[in-house]
């Protein structure tokens, strides 16, 4: 039986959105699960799929949070 968690921090892939859409994380549960499948031989029905949406302040990445890595990376002067 597995178990995925999929972490994405809560934001929108378009302009305007604040969140991942239904659309979207079904999308990935559906393309997690059949990979699954295809690799492992495991049953669409036995693989569980959790999508965990994290705030981007509680999200960092290379020893900042991911907004001001984001600005760091991209040339922008910090907020």
């Amino acid at each position: 039986m597995p178990i995925v968690t999929i972490q994405i921090t809560r934001e929108g892939s378009t302009p305007g959105a604040s969140a991942a859409t239904a659309e979207e994380k079904a999308a990935l549960i559906k393309g997690v699960s059949e990979l699954l499948r295809d690799v492992l031989n495991k049953p669409l029905t036995s693989t569980f799929v959790v999508i965990d949406e994290v705030e981007t302040e509680n999200w960092g990445r290379g020893g900042l949070p991911v907004e001001k890595f984001r600005q760091q990376q991209s040339g922008q002067a910090p907020e």
